[in-house]
């Protein structure tokens, strides 16, 4: 995928840079130890035709949440990353977009606190990461990280390191994606995405705990309450996924996207007819709404 151009336009730092020309010190923190955060974001181009960022104050909130769990700085201002984030899909004719904003250390070959850090925010076209077929998934055989080991609640760089080797490691079986358990050998979440599952019109989903609980998770939520589709947050085992009907990713990157099977099972009940597909179309609506609407 080609991100950018030499003049593809980033903000870093309070100015608007090309990206031929952005800088970042070598002897960060964040690129030696994997100390940053980041965020996924999504812009669409409205029914309406104008470009709205889906979830952004969410999402920057959460970028927030994120640096100061890890002891990150940080002293950036919601709106005024927001405004700066419509620039630069302004200033790169983007609407239809994926967004990446990261917070990220100076030079400090040390493990001491910090007492400043930067900010740059990128985007490009992305089409949906894990495509718009049903997925082939493999169970991994990595775990998602002891959360008494790490703040698993925050979308930091490092702790994507154990989802690459997952991600990597089913593709070279011949797989979509992985789908990976905690430590205590119960269903978790995807490399990138949370997972929900189907039994008799019921949606379920892992429980907060040892999942990064996703923004598009909690949106699923909400339509699912739309809906009138009963879901449970709870702890569930590989044996529950595969007794199930249906079962799907959801992620800013992935959005919506069901599964065709898990290992050897293959999920019985026909995508169209389940209450699976009714969210995945409902969020698809909804991420198209022009803001005011």
């Amino acid at each position: 995928m080609n991100y950018y151009q030499p003049t593809t336009i980033i903000y870093h730092n309070g100015e608007f840079v090309k990206a031929q020309d952005a800088k970042m010190d070598l002897y960060s923190q964040s690129l030696h130890y994997g100390y940053s955060v980041f965020e996924g974001i999504r812009s669409y181009k409205t029914t309406n035709g104008s470009t709205a960022i889906f979830k952004a104050v969410e999402h920057f909130e959460r970028l927030k949440i994120s640096a100061e769990s890890i002891n990150l700085p940080y002293s950036f201002n919601t709106q005024e990353l927001i405004d700066a984030t419509y620039e630069v899909l302004k200033q790169n004719n983007l609407g239809d977009a994926y967004i990446r904003p990261v917070v990220y250390a100076p030079a400090n070959m040390s493990f001491a606190r910090n007492t400043e850090s930067y900010v740059f925010i990128e985007a490009w076209e992305m089409a949906p990461f894990l495509g718009d077929q049903l997925l082939r998934i493999m169970t991994s055989s990595f775990q998602r990280p002891n959360p008494k080991a790490f703040k698993i609640h925050a979308k930091a760089a490092g702790h994507y390191v154990n989802s690459i080797l997952a991600s990597q490691e089913a593709k070279d079986k011949g797989f979509d994606e992985a789908f990976l358990l905690d430590m205590n050998d119960h269903a978790a979440e995807g490399p990138g995405a949370n997972v929900f599952f189907e039994k008799g019109g019921v949606l379920h989903t892992p429980q907060a705990g040892h999942i990064l609980a996703g923004i598009t998770r909690a949106t699923v939520l909400e339509l699912s309450a739309q809906l009138n589709i009963e879901v449970k947050e709870g702890v569930f085992s590989m044996n529950d996924i595969k007794q199930a009907d249906a079962a799907f990713f959801c992620g800013t990157a992935a959005e919506v996207i069901g599964w065709q099977s898990l290992d050897e099972y293959v999920f019985p009940k026909a995508w169209n007819e389940t209450n699976s597909y009714k969210v995945q179309q409902a969020y698809k609506q909804l991420v198209v709404k022009p803001l005011s609407a």
